[in-house]
């Protein structure tokens, strides 16, 4: 492997076409070990056990209802009408008294 040290733009044409060379050869006997081991010849595709959900699981599942994450629906607070009028009666009281101050 390239050292720290060793810049790729200091290597002349023939250097950097050797280094490919060999990275190939490198890249070909990995290849035939992993065939010879039994492993993968590509290492990224390493098999994965599959998961799977037994029959009893299943039906734990089935059994479950199917609204737990639903929220049930929330009902909006309303005023009386007479508490309404009574609170725009002081709110125009206040604001009628800000806009005699101002004056």
């Amino acid at each position: 492997m390239l050292t720290s040290a060793m810049n790729l733009l200091d290597l002349t044409v023939n250097q950097l076409k050797r280094a490919a060379a060999i990275k190939e050869q490198i890249e070909d006997l990995n290849k035939d070990l992993r065939s010879i081991l039994g492993g993968s010849a590509n290492p990224g595709a390493a098999s994965k056990k599959k998961r799977t959900t037994s029959a009893s699981g299943k039906k734990n599942i089935a059994a479950k209802p199917a609204t737990l994450s639903v929220k049930p629906a929330v009902k909006k607070k309303t005023m009386s009408p007479a508490a309404r009028a009574k609170l725009s009666a002081k709110l125009k009281a206040y604001w009628a008294a800000k806009r005699a101050g101002k004056k």
